[in-house]
């Protein structure tokens, strides 16, 4: 149940902000009302969900300053998984990260800025599993519920993928280089230009990603 609902959160199907109704989420999820209000409560702890006196639960909207703090926290992290999984690669794990690599090309050459955010987490996920790190592949796997909703609208924000885009590229070419400090260095810049970025991303409504 904690992970069905971490898991909904992250993909931006329930936005800051939005009540979590235990009644609602046991017919959703097919479970009963205590498992639902154990799960709320494991997520209030990892600071996913908020419990609101009165008024229940909802999804937790992280302002901006912990949203810095975030990233940076991952800089830290994700470049350590980065530099383990330059020295761990196999001709098939570089196929792979050249392969997401061409497909965010063709998406940002189509327009497709959603399409292109998912491949953007999908190469993030993937050098998190080639870093071969469980500890720190777990941190940021945490740490990835609490900025959904800025990483939704970061990838809306206009001119954003013409940086994005040479920065995830130069993430896989180092990583296929077999460089660790390349790839350290690549992924902790990406992620200082997404710092810089945050603040442009911190207004307007929340929406379902479905309508976005």
């Amino acid at each position: 149940m904690v992970d069905a609902v971490r898991r909904a959160i992250v993909a931006g199907e329930f936005v800051p902000d939005q009540r979590l109704v235990e009644a609602d989420l046991s017919e959703r999820f097919g479970a009963g009302r205590s498992s639902v209000r154990s799960a709320l409560l494991q997520l209030s702890g990892e600071g996913l969900v908020e419990r609101v006196q009165h008024r229940g639960a909802r999804v937790r909207a992280v302002p901006l300053a912990e949203a810095v703090e975030v990233t940076e926290v991952r800089m830290v992290v994700e470049g350590l998984c980065a530099a383990k999984a330059a020295t761990r690669l196999a001709d098939a794990d570089r196929e792979r990260l050249r392969g997401l690599g061409a497909a965010m090309r063709e998406a940002v050459a189509a327009g497709d800025l959603l399409g292109y955010s998912e491949l953007n987490q999908r190469l993030h996920a993937l050098v998190r599993a080639l870093g071969g790190q469980a500890t720190a592949a777990g941190v940021l796997e945490r740490l990835r519920g609490q900025n959904v909703r800025h990483r939704f609208r970061l990838a809306l924000l206009p001119g954003r993928v013409a940086a994005s885009l040479p920065e995830h590229l130069e993430i896989i070419e180092a990583l296929c280089s077999g460089d660790p400090r390349a790839a350290e260095a690549a992924v902790r810049g990406h992620l200082r230009s997404v710092i810089a970025a945050l603040p442009a991303v911190d207004r307007g409504p929340d929406l379902p990603l479905d309508s976005l």
